[in-house]
C-alpha cells in the first residue's frame, strides 16, 4: 500500500483529514515485530486495517494466545466500507475495552458487526482477546 494512500481505518488529523496508511496502522501492520500500538484502540483499528488488507498473519499475531484460532479464513470478496469506534476505556492498567461498529458488504449484502472487544497488554504489546456483540 502507498505511504500517501489512506489509512483504512478512517483516522482523522486535528484538521479532519484522513491519516495515510504509513503514518496510521501501517507502521504497526508493516513493522509488527519493531513497533507495537500503543494502546487497544489503536490496535483495534489495526486490526480492522489489516482485515481490509487480508492481512491475517496480523490478525493472527495480535490475537492473545488464550483465544487465538489455529487459522484464519478471512471472507472471501469482503468489501469493507468503514469503521466506527464508539468508545475506548480502560478497564485495568493493562486491560482495556473498544466498542466499534464495522461495515462491510459480500455478495452485495450488507454486513454490521457492532462489538465491545476486549484487550489486554503483556510485555508491552496490545493483543485481542475477545468481543461481546452489541
Amino acid at each position: 500500500m502507498s505511504a500517501l494512500a489512506s489509512c483504512p481505518c478512517g483516522r482523522t488529523d486535528a484538521k479532519q483529514r484522513i491519516v495515510g496508511y504509513a503514518d496510521c496502522c501501517g507502521r504497526f501492520i508493516e513493522h509488527f515485530n519493531d513497533v507495537a500500538a500503543p494502546d487497544a484502540e489503536h490496535l483495534m483499528r489495526s486490526r480492522y486495517s489489516a482485515f481490509v488488507l487480508a492481512r491475517a498473519d496480523y490478525l493472527l499475531a495480535t490475537w492473545h494466545s488464550s483465544t487465538r484460532p489455529a487459522s484464519l479464513d478471512l471472507e472471501v470478496g469482503a468489501k469493507w466500507l468503514g469503521l466506527e469506534v464508539r468508545e475506548h476505556q480502560a478497564t485495568g492498567v493493562d486491560s482495556a475495552e473498544v466498542e466499534f461498529v464495522a461495515r462491510y458488504r459480500v455478495d452485495g449484502k450488507a454486513i454490521r458487526m457492532h462489538e465491545r472487544s476486549r484487550f489486554v497488554r503483556e510485555d508491552g504489546r496490545w493483543f485481542y482477546v475477545d468481543g461481546d456483540p452489541q
